[in-house]
């Protein structure tokens, strides 16, 4: 078959080395599936193989179930992330089942048949593998799929589309019930190649892993090419265009300007961090005429809801608007977003629910512009805003072969409270210190500044790296990439000096992550000269760099800052010159003086804004330093009468702890400010210098 819809990605080469594995097959297969998003969103789906195994206690060989355990992602899934189970174990638990009032008792039960205790926990899907038969089996969330199964007819299309070959399981809320419905529909219809699961999913299966692969990519290419086939029939999509987007750069500008106001509302309760799209599919479903009766409803799949929330909010701003005081503007539609919610969880609520999560939109509408998502991540933003175009999707597909559906308010509830998956939140990791935090680190794609940004990120935040020199932030870019992946940090060309990189670096973080919260002065450069060699040059050299520069994007972030409205911080990597006098240095140390006191002022004007202002002051940090190649080094080695290489061993010996300074080293000390334990000082200078008396702060 000729695949059009979905990516045929199976390598007969790739799987013969696997020939004998089924597990490593049902990896293999999983990845697959999982690298396509027509197919299934990240986190979302289960696979499972079943396989025989011996025993390790009676050495008698018995069925064992590998699945998807709670959590993870197929595409990037290892066999770690396997859950494994005696089969005649988990079906055995029929037994016991009290019924759907008693449904979630049976998941700690599911402890009592793992076969493999070094795998993942079992998933509230188990057994929707368990009681099916077959040796492999894929459930998935297919865009395709679902919006036949949310469709107003969609068990009369699953029928007439496929013959009678793809049963039917109406909507029910995961768990050990459907299971048992799956079976039932097996029993009812045998010989059929797959189940749709109303407004939820598919799954289809086959005796190998191969044949469960290409059943699941034939029935989900017939879906979308229905879907294909019908788009338009019934009118224009989505009831036609209610309005034309403006053109590319005006919609980033008009998002990046925005972003910062629409995660300070979004940050009532708690530090979001955003994500921005403007998707064709977004623009065209928020352009339309049905964006007003659809939004509203909602999404299906259980997968989307969770992570988009009862519904988005909807901007009623013209996409061309004046945003000089939008905040007041807005605030009124946030207003009524969480009361909305707040009704929907105390009409919804029983009386074992958990408390009221966080009442902010996730998902952001804005016509003519584009897609905002805030979350406590970047990843889950960006996940967010994945999904929502899912159910994009969905609605298209849906309302083109017959009217879309979305899950009755009860029944949302009922998933977003879950006591389940409440469990599952309350087993996530504690968030690191700097989670939900933006940061601006000039000057980092080397030295101090990339250990800064480096430091920063493994604490959680996500960090805008810049550099005035492409070639070095390219590979900054590759090495950060490497390490952290996508969604921790974005990259921008900035030259502290040129207010118009400036400006356009401050929108990417906008962009990226909806804005800015901590500012990282530590672009710098030196000149070593006497007083009569020192040029009119130099002079306006290091004062734009060193002064200037700091200037410029301290007020650029505080303008972003005012946006949101919950403070923030701004770090100066300063030095032990702007307090201690030494020769052949008037322009450098006079500038970091200058650096210096600007903190001062800085500090003093920005406390009512609840933005902290804070200095560093390093001393002979040498280590992948700009600064420390050629003029400046051969300058400071001259005028301490000692060669360049004996440089670092001259610094270390003249500090009280005989200790070299590394770029790490004052790395930990912006942490230090930044971290949550320093929220209540400003204006203060913190040494790392190693210790030299002369720079002791009087």
């Amino acid at each position: 078959m000729n695949f059009k819809h979905v990516s045929y990605l199976w390598d007969e080469a790739e799987a013969a080395k696997l020939k004998g594995d089924e597990v490593a097959l049902l990896v293999y297969r999983s990845n697959l599936l999982g690298a396509d998003l027509r197919l299934t969103n990240y986190g979302g789906g289960n696979t499972s193989a079943k396989v025989i195994s011996k025993d390790p206690l009676t050495g008698k060989e018995v069925e064992v179930m590998w699945v998807k355990g709670s959590g993870g992602d197929l595409g990037t899934m290892k066999r770690s992330g396997l859950a494994a189970l005696y089969v005649d174990r988990l079906r055995s638990l029929i037994n016991v089942y009290e019924g759907v009032a008693k449904e979630d008792k049976m998941v700690e039960l599911f402890n009592h048949c793992i076969y493999d205790l070094a795998s993942k926990a079992p998933s509230i899907d188990t057994p929707l593998h368990g009681f099916l038969p077959f040796k492999h089996i894929d459930h998935l969330h297919p865009d395709a799929a679902i919006a036949i199964a949310a469709a107003k007819d969609g068990k009369r299309i699953t029928r007439e589309l496929f013959g009678g070959t793809i049963g039917w399981v109406e909507w029910q809320r995961p768990g050990f019930d459907l299971g048992l419905k799956l079976k039932a529909c097996l029993d009812e219809n045998p010989g059929i190649r797959g189940i749709m699961l109303g407004s939820h999913g598919l799954f289809t299966w086959g005796d190998t892993a191969y044949e469960s692969y290409y059943n699941t990519l034939e029935v989900i290419e017939c879906c979308a090419q229905y879907i294909e086939d019908n788009l338009g029939k019934k009118g224009p999509v989505f009831g036609g265009a209610r309005m034309t987007s403006l053109d590319r750069e005006a919609r980033l500008r008009q998002a990046s300007a925005l972003a910062p106001v629409l995660r300070g509302l979004c940050s009532s309760r708690t530090g979001m961090v955003g994500h921005f799209t403007d998707d064709e599919r977004v623009l065209e479903f928020i352009n339309s005429h049905d964006l007003a009766r659809l939004a509203p409803m909602g999404t299906s799949c259980p997968d989307h809801f969770l992570r988009t929330k009862i519904s988005p909010l909807v901007l009623g701003l013209a996409p061309d608007a004046d945003l000089a005081d939008v905040k007041t503007a807005l605030e009124p539609a946030w207003e009524a977003y969480r009361k909305m919610y707040a009704d929907y969880y105390n009409t919804c609520k029983h009386p074992d629910s958990p408390a009221m999560r966080d009442a902010n939109p996730v998902i952001i509408l804005y016509p003519g512009v584009g897609m905002f998502a805030f979350a406590a991540n970047k990843q889950t933003a960006r996940v967010a805003a994945e999904f929502y175009t899912n159910a994009i999707n969905v609605m298209k597909g849906a309302e083109a072969i017959s009217a879309y559906t979305s899950l009755p308010r009860q029944e949302a509830f009922n998933i977003e409270y879950w006591l389940l998956e409440e469990a599952k939140l309350q087993r996530m990791p504690k968030p690191k210190p700097l989670s939900g935090r933006v940061a601006l680190v000039t000057g980092s794609a080397g030295g101090i500044g990339k250990a800064i940004a480096r430091k920063f990120i493994e604490e959680g935040a996500c960090v805008l790296i810049n550099d005035n020199d492409a070639a070095r932030l390219s590979g900054a870019t590759e090495s950060f990439m490497s390490q952290f992946g996508r969604d921790a940090f974005a990259a921008e060309v900035l030259d502290v000096t040129a207010a118009d990189t400036i400006q356009r670096a401050f929108a990417a973080a906008a962009l990226a992550f909806g804005g800015v919260d901590i500012v990282v002065n530590c672009a710098g450069l030196s000149i070593s000269k006497p007083l009569e060699e020192h040029t009119e040059n130099d002079w306006d050299l290091l004062y734009d760099v060193l002064v200037k520069g700091q200037f410029l994007v301290t007020q650029a972030g505080v303008r972003v800052m005012r946006q949101q409205g919950f403070g923030g911080d701004v770090l100066n990597i300063v030095s032990k010159n702007a307090l201690v006098s030494g020769p052949n240095n008037a322009g450098y140390g006079s500038a970091k003086a200058a650096q210096l006191h600007l903190s001062r002022l800085n500090a003093a004007e920005l406390g009512k804004d609840h933005i902290r202002v804070n200095t560093v002051n390093p001393d002979a940090v040498i280590t992948d330093s700009k600064i420390w190649e050629g003029a400046w080094a051969e300058g400071r080695a001259k005028a301490y009468g000692v060669t360049v290489a004996e440089l670092p061993a001259y610094y270390a010996k003249r500090t009280l702890l005989n200790e070299i300074i590394n770029p790490d080293d004052i790395a930990n000390a912006c942490f230090v400010f930044v971290g949550g334990l320093l929220d209540k000082s400003t204006g203060n200078v913190l040494n790392v210098d190693g210790g030299v008396a002369m720079a002791f702060v009087r």
